[in-house]
């Protein structure tokens, strides 16, 4: 039986998007686990938070793959600030979709083995900022082929941890509670 595992990704609009995502599955498939993504493998007619906490609640770990999705050319953060903060200037800023920040977020809440792999560019920002979620969040670059990352010392060590957690997962699912 497949390892239930929740695969969060904004819908790809390049195609070496595509082909990571399509990449990271065929990985996560030969290692015994079944990834499973809201609008893809899986519907609900409920709104898509009760939906994904159903998920969440039926997968034992989550891995996020935080795409380039907006790109601010020109903009400002906190502009016209007041305080003691000062206003940034956004040049060139690429962000992912919100749901890359909720969907680790909302699994984090209920205790499953985070991963998240932000695509190089995008701002580290909320849960994609270094220690937020207590784990290290390596970045790829889509210039690079998909293999040559799958390949990497990075990716294997990576992998092989947040794999750890999530067989834990598991193996805790199946036993009885404890009193205390």
């Amino acid at each position: 039986m497949k390892i239930s595992i929740f695969l969060s990704y904004p819908k790809p609009f390049k195609r070496e998007q595509e082909r990571f995502v399509e990449a990271v599955t065929e990985f996560l498939e030969e290692r015994g686990y079944e990834p499973r993504t809201l609008g893809v493998t899986d519907y609900d007619m409920n709104a898509p938070l009760t939906a994904i906490r159903r998920l969440m609640l039926e997968s034992n770990g989550i891995l996020t793959i935080a795409f380039r999705r907006t790109l601010v050319e020109l903009g400002t953060s906190k502009p016209d600030s007041d305080l003691k903060e000062e206003s940034i200037p956004l040049k060139n800023q690429w962000f992912t979709s919100p749901w890359c920040h909720i969907e680790p977020a909302m699994a984090y809440q209920i205790g499953l083995p985070i991963l998240v792999l932000r695509e190089k560019g995008v701002v580290a920002d909320g849960i994609l900022e270094k220690g937020v979620t207590g784990t290290y969040l390596p970045e790829f670059d889509l210039s690079v082929p998909v293999k040559r990352y799958l390949n990497s010392q990075e990716w294997k060590q990576i992998i092989g941890m947040w794999e750890g957690k999530v067989r834990k997962v598991v193996e805790r699912k199946g036993q009885p509670p404890m009193l205390y």
